[in-house]
């Protein structure tokens, strides 16, 4: 699957997709170490932008033709320090409706532990 639909910076990121559709996006990636804190563990705005990212996917996937989608929030909370390995992500709706949607993401460890759960709401530009 091509991460061309996911643009330049998810690409930087190492996103790889593993499949997506209006229904479910998931994808696995690297921790690098040019993307960690000073304290050597991944930083938490990488874990936001592949949330925006994966949930954007799945979002405009799902409007299709119809128009374009955009963010207007993001929240994501950390549960687990990580600070090397690969991580695997995915994004589901919560909410599809004629104006806004919302999605969920999560993404876990190579020990399939819980890292990291955000939530997007996107308007739908119609």
């Amino acid at each position: 699957m091509s991460t061309d639909q996911l643009g330049p910076f998810a690409q930087f990121l190492g996103i790889d997709l593993d499949a997506a559709d209006g229904d479910e996006v998931s994808a696995h990636w690297p921790v690098r170490s040019d993307l960690l804190q000073p304290y050597g563990i991944l930083h938490g705005g990488v874990h936001c932008s592949v949330v925006e990212s994966l949930a954007s996917l799945g979002a405009a996937l799902w409007l299709g033709d119809r128009g374009k989608v955009v963010g207007v929030s993001n929240a994501t909370d950390f549960f687990r320090p990580v600070g090397d390995g690969v991580l695997r992500s995915v994004a589901r709706p919560v909410h599809r409706g004629r104006t806004q949607q919302v999605w969920v993401v999560e993404t876990r460890d190579e020990q399939d532990r819980l890292v990291a759960r955000g939530q997007v709401r996107l308007q739908n530009l119609t």
